[in-house]
C-alpha cells in the first residue's frame, strides 16, 4: 500500500487536517523537479533559508521546499501540544477523583431499584445525582470524553453503555468472575434467594458504618452494591476513553514522523539532493513530539492509566488490566476500519468528493448504457449490448443443435458448442474464463466425448476424460511461469535489473526509446506481458514529468512500451497463454531451445523496424517549438545491493530455464516441462520467498481460459468434428505450396487476433493450423501452429488488442488527459502488427525450417 493511502486509512478520522499534507508535498516535489531540469529555478532571497536549520546552507531546491516542511512541522508541533495538555489535564484530574473516591469509600448515595424499563438513558446524570459531591465536578469533561466515545463507537463506551443496571453490573462482573471459582449449579428458586440475601449482604456493608477487616475486605473497588458497580463502570469509560485517546496521539506522532521520513527520501530520490538525514536530525528528531522525553512522557501516562484500571477494575492484577485496555484499544480499531474506512472507500468508488485533480484516477466503473429501458412488474429492464449478445449466442446454440449441420450427432453437438463459445468469446458479453466453463460442462452434459473406437463415452467417462486433459502438463507450465513471475516481482529483482539497464540508455530520445523497447520485450518473457508494461509505465513517470508540454515522445514512449510488450508475449513459451496453447498441440513437442532459437531473432527484428517506424511517425526528438531537440532525464538505477533472498530466486529462475530448455534430453528422468515448473513453485514457497497470499493473486482467470481452450480443442477431436474439418480444409488448401498456405494464414490469424483476446484467437485457430498441416505434403503441423502462436501475439492494431494496449490506452497525465488517442493506434499499431506478422511469416518460416520443425 502507497504511505498516502496507508495515511488516509490509519489517521484518526477527526484529525485527518492535522497531518502531514504527504499529497501536496509530492505534487510540489514533481514541479521543483520539472523546474530542476528545465534550469528554470527562481533566485532564492536569503530570508527564504529555514529558520529551523540554523547553520546549514539551503540552496536550489532545499530552500524552495525545507520551508514547505517548516511549515508542516509547526502545525504538528502546535496540534501535538494542544492535544496533550487537554489529556494530561483529564488524567490528572481523573487521578484525583479516584483518590477522592478512595476516600468516600462506600459511603455514597444508595440506588433504589430501577425497572429496566423506566430506566434514564444518560449514565452520566444517574451517575451524577447518585455519586458522591466530590467527584461531581469531573463530570462534565467526562460527558464530553463519553460522548465523543460513543460517536467514534462501542469501545470507547464499553458494552454496557445503554443497558438496565443488572446489565451493566455484567460488564465489569465479566472481570471479576475470572477470580472466582464458577457457581456450582442451583435451581431457580435457589438462585433467587442467593441473589436477595447477596443484595441484603451488599446493602448491609455499604450502609454500615464500617471498620476493622470489614472495611479492608470491602472497597468501593470490589464491593456488590448497585452503587459500587456503576461507580467502577464509570471510571473503567474514564479509563478506557482517556487510554484510547492517548494511544491515537501516539500514532499520531508515529505517523507523522513516518511521513516526514518518506516524503524527504522521495525527494532526495527525485531531485538528487541529500535532505534526509540532516533535517530528520537536526530539525524533525529535535521538534516537540518527536523526542525521546516526549515519547517517554506518553508511555508514563498510559502506564498510568494501566495503574488505575488495574486499581479500580480488574483487582490488582496488572496483566488483565494491559490486556483489558488494548482489547478495546482493538475495537475501536476495528470500529473504524468498518465505518470510516468502508464509507471512505465507498465515497471514492462511486465518485463523490473527487477534487478536479484527481478526476480520472478514481474508482469509478461505469455502468453499461442502456439501449432500451422500459419498465416490468418485477421492475424497470434494460437492454443493453451485452445482453443483446447473450441471447444471440444462446439462440444460435440451440438452432444449432436441432439442425444438422455437419454429419454425426456428437460431430454436430460440437459445432454448436465452438459457435457459441466462440460468440461469447469474441463479444466478451459474459467473462471470457466463465466462457471457458462452459465447455467441460457443456462437452459432459451433450455427451459429445467418443472413445477411440468412435463410441460415445458415458457421462462419468466423459468427465473423468474432460478434467484430466484440462489439468494438463501445459497448465502446470503456466503455473510456474506465475511462480517465477511473482518471485522475480516480489523481490524487486525485475525493477533492480531494469533500471540498471535503462541508466546506461543515456539522454537521446531514439536510444531512451529503442532501450525501453527492449526492456519492456524481454521483461514480458518473464513476469508476462500484464505485469511489464504497468512497470515500465511507472519507470517513465519522472521522464514525462519532465518533458516540455504536448511533446511528441510521451505518446510515442509509452505506445512503444506497450508494442514491444506484446511482441515479447511471443519471446518465450511462458510469456503468453497463447504459447502454452501452441505447445500443448504439438506432436511431438517442442522444446523450448527449439523456440528460442525461432522467437528471439524474429522478436528483436520486429522490435528493431517497429522502433523505425515510431521514429518515422513521431519525430520524437523534436521539440514542441521546433527549436533543436529535447533532452530525456537519465533514470538513475537502484542503489540497492543484491541480497541473499534474490541469489536464491535468481538461482531457481535461471536452473529452471534451463530445464525447460534441454527438457527433450532428459525426458527419461522428469517426464514433461510440467513437472519442471514444480521446481520454482517448490523452491519460493517452501523457503517464505512466496506466501498463501501471492498463490492467491496468480492469474487464475487466465488458468481457466487456457483450460477451457484445451478441453475445447479436445472435444473438437475427439467428438469427429476435427474429421469433419478436415475433408473441407483438404479441399481448400489442394494444390498450394506449404508457404503459400503460410501466407494465407499468416492475415486470419492477424485480423481475429486484432479484435479478440490474443489467447481466445490461439484457441480457436490453433486446431485449424494443426488440421491444415496434417493435409500437406510432410505434414507440417508444428510448423503452423507455430506461427499461428508467434503472430497471435502480434495483434496490436487496436486499443483493445491485448493486455499492453489496454494498459497504454488508460495512462494520463498530470491533467487526467489521456495520452494515446485511437489514431495513435490505428496509424502505427496497425502498422506494426503487420510488419511483425511479415517477420514472423518470412525469417520465422525460414529459421522454422532451419532448425527443423
Amino acid at each position: 500500500m502507497k504511505f498516502s493511502s496507508a495515511l488516509k486509512f490509519n489517521a484518526v478520522s477527526e484529525w485527518w487536517d492535522e497531518y502531514i499534507a504527504y499529497d501536496a508535498l509530492k505534487k510540489y516535489i514533481y514541479q521543483l523537479e520539472k523546474q530542476q531540469y528545465t534550469h528554470h529555478l527562481p533566485d532564492l532571497e536569503a530570508n527564504e533559508q529555514s529558520s529551523l536549520l540554523a547553520g546549514e546552507s539551503a540552496s536550489g531546491t532545499d530552500a524552495l521546499f525545507i520551508p514547505l516542511l517548516d511549515h508542516e512541522l509547526r502545525k504538528i508541533i502546535l496540534f501535538y501540544e494542544h492535544q496533550k495538555k487537554e489529556l494530561i489535564d483529564d488524567l490528572s484530574e481523573l487521578e484525583k477523583d479516584v483518590e477522592l473516591q478512595d476516600e468516600i469509600g462506600l459511603q455514597g448515595d444508595h440506588y433504589a431499584d430501577y425497572d429496566d424499563g423506566e430506566e434514564d438513558d444518560d449514565d452520566e446524570s444517574i451517575s451524577a445525582s447518585r455519586s458522591p459531591d466530590g467527584t461531581r465536578r469531573s463530570l462534565s469533561r467526562h460527558r464530553k470524553l463519553s460522548s465523543a466515545g460513543r460517536a467514534r463507537g462501542p469501545s470507547f463506551a464499553g458494552p454496557s453503555a445503554d443497558l438496565s443496571p443488572a446489565a451493566r453490573r455484567q460488564s465489569i462482573t465479566s472481570i471479576e468472575e475470572s477470580y472466582e471459582s464458577p457457581p456450582a449449579p442451583r435451581s431457580k428458586l435457589g438462585s433467587r434467594l442467593s441473589r436477595g440475601i447477596s443484595n441484603l449482604k451488599d446493602s448491609l456493608i455499604s450502609t454500615g458504618s464500617g471498620g476493622g477487616d470489614q472495611e479492608l475486605e470491602h472497597t468501593i473497588w470490589n464491593a456488590r452494591s448497585d452503587y459500587a458497580y456503576d461507580t467502577r463502570l464509570l471510571y473503567k469509560r474514564r479509563i478506557t476513553t482517556l487510554y484510547i485517546a492517548f494511544t491515537n496521539l501516539k500514532s499520531y506522532v508515529e505517523i507523522n514522523y513516518s511521513g516526514f521520513r518518506k516524503i524527504i527520501k522521495k525527494y532526495d530520490k527525485v531531485t538528487e539532493s541529500a535532505l534526509k538525514d540532516r533535517y530528520l536530525h537536526s530539525v524533525v528528531e529535535v521538534a516537540v513530539p518527536f523526542t525521546q522525553l516526549e515519547k517517554d512522557s506518553i508511555n508514563d501516562s498510559l502506564n498510568r492509566l494501566v495503574e488505575l484500571y488495574t486499581k479500580c477494575i480488574s483487582h490488582g492484577d496488572k496483566v488483565m488490566a494491559r490486556q483489558q485496555l488494548r482489547l478495546h484499544q482493538r475495537e475501536n480499531i476495528a470500529w473504524e476500519r468498518d465505518t470510516v474506512w468502508r464509507q471512505m472507500i465507498g465515497r471514492e468508488r462511486r465518485g463523490e468528493g473527487v477534487t478536479p485533480d484527481l478526476v480520472g484516477a478514481t474508482l469509478i466503473h461505469e455502468p453499461e448504457p442502456a439501449i432500451a429501458d422500459f419498465p416490468t412488474p418485477v421492475g424497470r429492464f434494460k437492454i443493453t449490448k451485452r445482453r443483446i449478445f447473450k441471447v444471440t449466442a444462446l439462440a444460435i446454440f440451440i438452432l444449432l443443435l436441432n439442425i444438422q449441420v455437419v454429419e454425426g450427432i456428437t460431430a454436430n453437438r460440437c459445432f454448436a458448442i465452438l459457435s457459441f463459445c466462440t460468440i461469447l468469446w469474441a463479444t466478451e458479453a459474459i467473462p471470457l474464463f466463465v466462457t471457458s466453463m462452459f465447455v467441460p460442462l457443456l462437452l459432459v452434459v451433450l455427451r459429445v466425448i467418443r472413445d477411440k473406437d468412435g463410441v460415445r463415452l458415458s457421462a462419468p467417462g466423459a468427465t473423468k476424460f474432460v478434467f484430466s486433459v484440462m489439468f494438463s502438463p501445459t497448465i502446470m507450465l503456466l503455473i510456474g511461469g506465475f511462480t517465477i513471475s511473482s518471485a522475480l516481482s516480489k523481490t524487486n529483482i525485475d525493477r533492480l535489473l531494469i533500471t540498471r539497464v535503462l541508466s546506461l540508455a543515456g539522454t537521446r530520445p531514439s536510444t531512451v526509446l529503442l532501450t525501453f523497447m527492449g526492456v519492456s520485450c524481454f521483461a514480458s518473457m518473464w513476469i508476462s506481458n500484464v505485469a511489464a508494461p504497468t512497470l515500465c509505465f511507472t519507470l517513465i513517470r519522472p521522464i514525462l514529468r519532465t518533458l516540455p508540454p504536448n511533446s511528441a515522445f510521451a505518446p510515442c514512449l509509452i505506445l512503444a512500451i506497450a508494442l514491444a510488450a506484446n511482441i515479447g508475449g511471443q519471446s518465450s513459451p511462458i510469456s503468453s497463454p497463447q504459447n502454452l496453447i501452441a505447445l500443448e498441440a504439438m506432436d511431438p513437442k517442442l522444446d523450448w531451445a527449439s523456440w528460442f532459437a525461432v522467437a528471439l531473432p524474429v522478436s528483436a527484428v520486429s522490435i528493431f523496424l517497429i522502433w523505425l517506424l515510431l521514429l518515422a511517425s513521431y519525430k520524437p526528438a523534436r521539440s514542441p517549438d521546433g527549436e533543436g531537440d529535447i533532452e530525456i532525464k537519465a533514470i538513475r538505477p537502484t542503489k540497492e545491493p543484491f541480497t541473499a533472498k534474490q541469489y536464491w530466486v535468481t538461482f531457481v529462475s535461471l536452473v529452471t530455464i534451463l530445464l525447460w530448455c534441454f527438457a527433450h534430453t532428459i525426458k527419461d528422468w522428469i517426464g514433461d516441462m510440467g513437472v519442471i515448473a514444480l521446481v520454482p513453485v517448490v523452491a519460493f514457497f517452501s523457503t517464505g520467498v512466496l506466501k498463501k497470499d501471492d498463490f492467491d493473486n496468480f492469474m487464475w482467470t487466465i488458468v481457466f481460459l487456457a483450460m477451457g481452450g484445451i478441453a475445447l480443442g479436445k472435444g473438437v477431436d475427439s467428438s469427429g468434428l476435427l474429421d469433419v474439418l478436415d475433408d473441407i480444409i483438404r479441399h481448400l488448401v489442394d494444390g498450394y505450396s506449404l508457404y503459400t498456405v503460410v501466407l494465407i494464414l499468416s492475415p486470419i490469424v492477424l485480423i481475429v487476433s486484432t479484435f479478440i483476446s490474443h489467447t481466445i484467437a490461439s484457441v480457436l485457430l490453433v486446431p485449424i493450423a494443426q488440421t491444415v498441416g496434417n493435409n500437406l505434403p510432410g505434414k507440417p503441423a508444428n510448423l503452423l501452429i507455430f506461427i499461428t502462436g508467434l503472430i497471435c501475439s502480434t495483434g496490436m492494431g487496436m486499443p483493445v488488442s491485448g493486455f499492453p494496449n489496454q494498459t497504454a490506452a488508460t495512462q494520463e497525465d498530470e491533467l487526467g488527459e489521456l495520452y494515446l488517442s485511437n489514431v495513435d493506434f490505428l496509424k502505427n499499431g496497425v502498422p506494426a502488427s503487420v510488419i511483425a506478422t511479415l517477420v514472423v511469416s518470412t525469417l520465422g518460416f525460414v529459421l522454422m525450417k532451419a532448425i527443423g520443425v
